[in-house]
């Protein structure tokens, strides 16, 4: 390797670094202030650049937000061989210990259905995905077919629908909404039975 190629590899290593660095303050600075208090100033102070500097990493808050949540997901990441519905119930109960990440991607995702928005096309590719991954999960539950007559396909869309759609009612009201149990309560129901286990009589949302 020539000189010229050993700086180039050093100032790509360390650029990564700098990107690395930089996500993990987004995600202290969300966690702690909420999507919109989560400034590229606040983030830059966090990482001892100028603004102009983080700017050099990413252009724009969104393409800063959205790498975050592709962060996010590698977290979240398991094998779709290993996904059970178990699992997406642990999942839950763990998004509900980190309000700033859930509120960054709630927002994002409801912005991301205008035309042009920088986020439109990293949910488009996410719902794919989640989709077919939910549907195997169902499909190694379940079989071919749950206990209510659809097959897992037609299953998955809703089940992903329920997952994100009681984030928005939690983060609106999260003494109101339990969402670890109502989403239990939803896994009961696509099992082909009532509430989920431990429900109180009258409770959810």
């Amino acid at each position: 390797m020539s000189y010229g190629d050993r700086m180039s590899s050093t100032r790509t290593a360390r650029s990564e670094e700098r990107r690395a660095e930089i996500l993990r303050a987004a995600l202290e600075v969300i966690a702690e202030r909420g999507y919109r208090g989560a400034s590229l100033a606040a983030v830059a102070e966090r990482v001892g650049l100028t603004q102009q500097g983080l700017l050099h990493h990413f252009p724009t808050k969104e393409a800063l937000l959205v790498a975050v949540l592709e962060e996010r997901d590698q977290w979240d990441a398991v094998p779709s061989s290993r996904w059970r519905l178990d699992l997406l119930g642990s999942l839950v109960e763990y998004n509900a210990m980190r309000p700033g990440i859930v509120q960054t991607f709630s927002a994002l995702l409801g912005e991301s259905v205008t035309e042009g928005h920088p986020a439109r096309a990293f949910f488009t590719r996410r719902y794919d995905g989640v989709r077919g991954s939910m549907a195997e999960v169902l499909r190694t539950e379940y079989g071919d077919r749950l206990p209510g007559g659809l097959t897992p396909e037609r299953a998955a869309p809703l089940l992903v629908a329920v997952m994100d759609g009681l984030q928005y009612q939690w983060l609106l009201d999260p003494e109101g909404v339990d969402m670890p149990q109502a989403f239990r309560d939803f896994l009961g129901l696509l099992a082909g039975g009532g509430a989920g286990p431990s429900a109180p009589e009258g409770d959810g949302a």
